[in-house]
């Protein structure tokens, strides 16, 4: 068995190998002009997972014959970038241009880290060819940008996808050894979704036998897929159960399963600020005035990734996990709001009571408008007893305080300020 991955092993060495993205790499297309010209100017490849940009880059490089220095934004910080640039000035020969230094998932680095690449680009030590998911106008600083120039790469179509597995499974060294059969391929195609480089991990899975023929269908493909917990899917539905199985551990007070689905997340390569901005309404949705610190500490992580980048990021999610999975729970503002939204469903716009009404003019106070209003600071310990609610809800109680020590407090204020009216609510 091959410890190299097909995926791996299927790479593309020159630009003839590479399926898909005709119209950057057909004859004349610019890139392509580029490639054949040497001129190789700095570049944001944008595109989903898969399309190969990451093999361009390779390509791009061998092609122009130039040093390649690879680097993930996901494990490297300022000094891996500021390393990295002392070895292309060390490897920079008279006027031959700089070597091309690859920065894969070039959005997660912080602006500090995207500024260090600048001076660089900008004097020729290196060629940067970055590589990202996401909307390089969003994700990449302005100045950065502007060296730039951003090509966007296309999902694979079915058809490239199809020609992907029959070049496998006809030329790669360990499966021409297995007799496979190709039955059904639209579980692969689907599963897929025009990502290369899962389809060729599924293809791998489905075809891990030493059966004397290997028959390929729809159903022998989603059971590899579904019995493989590793296949982590960034836009199905592994993503969706994973960020559940953490949300769930986390409102279950387990940090240490927590940090595994934490773990699973950051190593399938999952979008930092999706894991920051589900910890955000986690904060107050499960924990809520159990704890209103929580929310707090999930908003200065999700700022905090954002300025700090990966890997140290992985810290201070770390961190927000612990807390909020070791925090008391309350969902007690979910459900309010929740009955209010409902409420309002059932009752419609009912009027706003006189006395709250706004008073900028006098036909308004002429009309009874803040009349009878009472001005709570004017009142012993700044309360006074009054009715806010439409006349037909008069009484009606939306929140329920959580059993645990902070909402204890909070009911036990409310009756003191209401009485029977809020005595429902007391522990």
């Amino acid at each position: 068995m091959a410890t190299i991955p097909l995926a791996e092993r299927l790479r593309p060495r020159n630009i003839r190998d590479i399926l898909g993205q005709e119209h950057l790499l057909k004859e004349g297309a610019v890139l392509m002009q580029a490639i054949q010209s040497g001129r190789i100017p700095s570049m944001i490849l944008w595109g989903p997972p898969g399309v190969g940009k990451t093999t361009l880059a390779r390509v791009i490089a061998g092609e122009a014959d130039r040093a390649f220095i690879p680097l993930s934004a996901i494990n490297s910080g300022v000094k891996d970038i500021r390393d990295a640039i002392e070895q292309a000035r060390k490897q920079r020969f008279f006027d031959r241009p700089g070597p091309i230094m690859f920065i894969d998932e070039i959005h997660r680095f912080s602006k500090s880290q995207q500024d260090s690449l600048l001076g660089a680009v900008e004097d020729g030590t290196i060629t940067l060819i970055g590589a990202t998911t996401e909307n390089p106008s969003f994700e990449v600083i302005s100045a950065l940008l502007s060296r730039c120039q951003v090509y966007v790469l296309k999902a694979l179509e079915p058809d490239t996808l199809r020609a992907l597995i029959q070049r496998a499974i006809t030329t790669d060294e360990e499966l021409k050894k297995k007799k496979i059969v190709i039955e059904e391929d639209s579980a692969l195609i689907r599963i897929t979704g025009g990502d290369a480089r899962k389809l060729l991990s599924a293809l791998e899975l489905v075809t891990q036998s030493d059966e004397p023929e290997i028959i390929i269908n729809d159903e022998r493909v989603q059971n590899a897929i579904q019995q493989n917990i590793a296949f982590y899917d960034k836009g199905g539905d592994q993503h969706y159960d994973i960020i559940s199985a953490f949300i769930k551990s986390v409102r279950g007070s387990d940090p240490n399963a927590a940090l595994y689905w934490l773990a699973r997340m950051l190593h399938g390569g999952e979008d930092i600020k999706f894991i920051a901005r589900r910890m955000v309404i986690l904060a107050s949705e499960d924990i809520g005035l159990a704890n209103p610190n929580a929310l707090l500490l999930a908003q200065s992580c999700a700022q905090a990734i954002q300025f700090v980048g990966m890997p140290e990021a992985r810290i201070i999610l770390s961190e927000t996990a612990i807390y909020l999975a070791s925090s008391p729970k309350s969902n007690s503002a979910y459900e309010a709001i929740a009955a209010a939204m409902q409420l309002v469903e059932k009752t419609g716009p009912l009027p706003v009571p006189l006395a709250l009404r706004n008073t900028p003019t006098k036909l308004m106070k002429d009309l009874g408008y803040g009349q009878g209003y009472q001005y709570s600071h004017a009142h012993d310990g700044n309360f006074a007893f009054q009715e806010f609610m439409p006349d037909e809800l008069t009484d009606t109680i939306l929140y329920q305080p959580g059993t645990n020590r902070q909402e204890s407090d909070i009911a036990t204020r409310l009756a003191g300020w209401w009485g029977k009216k809020y005595a429902s609510t007391s522990q």
